[in-house]
């Protein structure tokens, strides 16, 4: 069985958000426990451990350890660039 686990700056941007979207992300983050690996979810080029996975407007970057499902960013606009230079900054 999975588990999962969310850092805390992706916990802190769930908070900032509108009811509807943090249900709809906390669904999805959910969802990985059954399904680690959707249909829609990517590996991250120059990061192999890492994957997304899109809800909307979101992007929601994880991996899976052991059996672990780390939640390590998420964020609003669904720009790459943006995306890769904030995990370069992790």
């Amino acid at each position: 069985m999975l588990k999962i686990e969310i850092s805390k700056r992706a916990e802190k941007f769930i908070r900032t958000l509108p009811a509807k979207q943090k249900r709809q992300i906390i669904g999805k983050i959910l969802d990985l426990l059954t399904h680690p690996e959707p249909h829609d979810s990517i590996r991250l080029k120059g990061y192999d451990l890492y994957r997304r996975t899109d809800i909307g407007e979101y992007r929601i970057i994880y991996f899976v350890r052991d059996s672990v499902v780390l939640v390590i960013f998420l964020a609003g606009k669904r720009n790459d660039d943006d995306i890769y230079k904030q995990l370069k900054r992790l």
